[in-house]
């Protein structure tokens, strides 16, 4: 994959798992987002544990300019999305056509995915969505809104879902009901 294609802040992060430890990949379209949302992401990516470790990979989006159709940016993106994927992860698709998780059951799925032993990918679209080829090899669907959200926005929602999940596995204070 071309450096041009993807880049990692997940250096040093292998997408092997660890006994009882989990990979979690965000691998979303798009770099240099506004200052918030990166502040926004690490904040929470910062509070899981090593045992269930979020890395972003950005990839780089296809240039919009006169002439280059919105379908063929997609793909081009699906394409880069996919060659990101750890080897063997439980694939995820983020669109607003998939099914809609409590926070319980996003936490059930935490646990399930821990217990797999495998890393697990979450694909974000970037501004025209996922190409069908990411949804077509995606494992699962998952919609965080029937809502169409801001490709930028999502990194923040899925890592605050994503500690949230973690924090009522463990019992931790910080989801309440």
């Amino acid at each position: 994959m071309s450096r041009a294609a993807v880049r990692a802040s997940d250096r040093g992060l292998d997408s092997g798992a660890v006994r009882g430890a989990m990979r979690i990949h965000l691998i979303a379209v798009g770099c240099k987002p506004p200052a918030w949302v990166a502040a926004g992401f690490q904040e929470y990516a910062r509070r899981l544990p090593r045992e269930c470790a979020l890395a972003l990979t950005e990839v780089v989006p296809v240039p919009r300019r006169k002439g280059v159709a919105a379908e063929r940016a997609r793909r081009e993106e699906g394409r880069r999305l996919l060659q990101a994927v750890p080897t063997g992860a439980h694939l995820i698709a983020l669109d607003e056509r998939g099914a809609a998780w409590s926070t319980r059951e996003l936490a059930r799925r935490l646990e399930r995915w821990r217990l797999e032993g495998r890393p697990v990918a979450l694909l974000v679209g970037g501004a025209d969505g996922l190409d069908g080829t990411c949804l077509e090899r995606a494992e699962t669907c998952w919609s965080l809104s029937p809502l169409t959200l801001p490709h930028y926005l999502v990194r923040v929602l899925v890592a605050e879902q994503l500690y949230r999940a973690w924090s009522l596995g463990a019992g931790h204070p910080y989801h309440r009901v």
